[in-house]
C-alpha cells in the first residue's frame, strides 16, 4: 500500500541537495554549449569578424564619441586645437543632460520637428504614390516599355548635388518655371524666397528623386505577383479598382512596408536637397533637423559641436523609436520581418 508523505519524491529521496543538482549542472553545461557553438562554426566568425570590426570601428566609435559630447559643453572656444607651434588642450567640461534639457525645452527643436514630420510624410507619400502609378503603369505590355523604364530610373543614376543645382537654375527668378509664367501673362513666383514656395520647392525636387526607387522596387513586386489571380478576379466580374485594392496592395505589402520604412529614414535625414537648393531659408524656414544639426557644428561662430551632437543624438533616438513602433504595427498585421 502507498504511503502519501506530502514531499516530492526527490525531496523525499535526497532532501534539499538534489534542488541544488539541476542548477549547478546548467551552470556547467552552458560554457561547454558555447565551447561547442564556436568550435562549430569558427570559420563562419572568422569572416564576420573583420566586418563587425570595420563596422564598429566605422559606426561605433563615433555614435559613442558623438553621445559623450552631447553631455559636454564642447564648443570652438575650448575643444583642443592647435596654434601655430602650440596645443592648446580641452578644457569643455561634463555637464550631464543638461544641453537634452534645453534643446527640448526650447522652442527652435520643435519648430523644426514638426516642419521635418511634415517633410516627411510628404515625400514618402507622394513618391510612394507616384512610384506604385508609374510601376502600374509599366507592368503592363505597352509600346517602348523598355525605353520609359530608363527615362524614369534616369534621376537614380544622376548625382544628387547635380540635380539639385539643375533644379535650381528651374526654380530661380529668371528660371525656366517663370519664364514659362511670364509668358502666359502671368506674375513670375518668387520660389526660394517666399517660405511657403521654399518647402514646396524641396519636396517636388525630393520626390523628383525619391520616385525611381519607389517606381524599381514596387515594379518588382508587381512582376512577382501570378496573373491568373487577375485573370481569377476578372472572371468573378471584379473591376479594375477592386482587383488594384484586393490583389495587387496585399501582395505587394511585404515590399511596400519596406521601401516606406528605408524612404522615410533617408527623407528625415535628406540634407542635400534642403542644404543646396533653399539653405535652410528663407529665414529658416525650411531648416530641418538634420540641417540645423550642421550648422550648429560648421556654419554658425562659435561652432557648438555639444549642440550639434545633441541634435544628433535625439534624431536617432526619434527614428529608433519610429522604427520600433513602425515593426511593432506590421507584426499586428502579419508582417514578420
Amino acid at each position: 500500500m502507498a504511503v502519501d508523505t506530502g514531499q516530492p519524491v526527490t525531496k523525499a529521496a535526497g532532501g534539499g541537495t538534489t534542488a541544488r543538482g539541476p542548477r549547478r549542472g546548467h551552470d556547467e553545461r552552458t560554457p561547454g554549449r558555447m565551447r561547442r557553438a564556436l568550435s562549430k562554426h569558427w570559420y563562419a566568425w572568422t569572416m564576420i569578424a573583420p566586418v563587425v570590426i570595420v563596422i564598429g570601428v566605422i559606426i561605433g566609435y563615433p555614435l559613442a564619441r558623438g553621445v559623450y559630447l552631447s553631455m559636454t559643453n564642447a564648443d570652438e572656444r575650448n575643444v583642443e586645437r592647435t596654434i601655430g607651434a602650440r596645443t592648446l588642450e580641452a578644457t569643455y567640461e561634463f555637464v550631464g543632460f543638461d544641453n537634452y534639457v534645453e534643446v527640448l525645452t526650447g522652442d527652435a527643436f520643435w519648430g523644426r520637428m514638426g516642419w521635418t514630420v511634415l517633410w516627411t510624410v510628404s515625400c514618402v507619400t507622394l513618391t510612394f504614390a507616384i512610384g506604385l502609378a508609374l510601376a502600374n503603369m509599366l507592368n503592363r505590355k505597352v509600346r517602348g516599355r523598355a525605353l520609359y523604364r530608363v527615362l524614369l530610373i534616369l534621376p537614380w543614376g544622376v548625382p544628387a548635388f547635380v540635380s539639385i543645382f539643375a533644379w535650381r537654375l528651374l526654380f530661380n527668378d529668371d528660371g525656366v518655371f517663370n519664364g514659362v509664367l511670364t509668358g502666359g501673362g502671368v506674375e513670375g513666383v518668387t520660389w526660394l524666397e517666399d517660405p511657403t514656395w521654399a518647402k514646396i520647392a524641396v519636396i517636388a525636387v525630393n520626390v523628383w528623386l525619391g520616385v525611381p526607387f519607389m517606381l524599381v522596387a514596387t515594379l518588382g513586386a508587381l512582376q512577382s505577383i501570378p496573373g491568373e489571380l487577375y485573370e481569377a478576379a476578372e472572371m468573378d466580374g471584379a473591376g479594375p479598382w477592386q482587383r488594384f485594392t484586393n490583389i495587387t496592395l496585399p501582395s505587394i505589402r511585404t515590399v511596400s512596408s519596406t521601401v516606406i520604412l528605408l524612404s522615410t529614414i533617408w527623407t528625415f535625414n535628406m540634407f542635400p536637397v534642403i542644404f543646396l537648393l533653399t539653405q535652410g531659408g528663407p529665414y529658416g524656414s525650411s531648416e530641418i533637423l538634420v540641417t540645423e544639426a550642421f550648422n550648429l557644428a560648421f556654419v554658425r561662430s562659435p561652432r557648438d559641436f555639444a549642440g550639434s551632437a545633441t541634435w544628433g543624438v535625439l534624431i536617432l533616438l526619434i527614428l529608433m523609436i519610429f522604427a520600433v513602433f513602425y515593426r511593432r504595427s506590421l507584426r499586428k498585421q502579419g508582417e514578420v520581418w
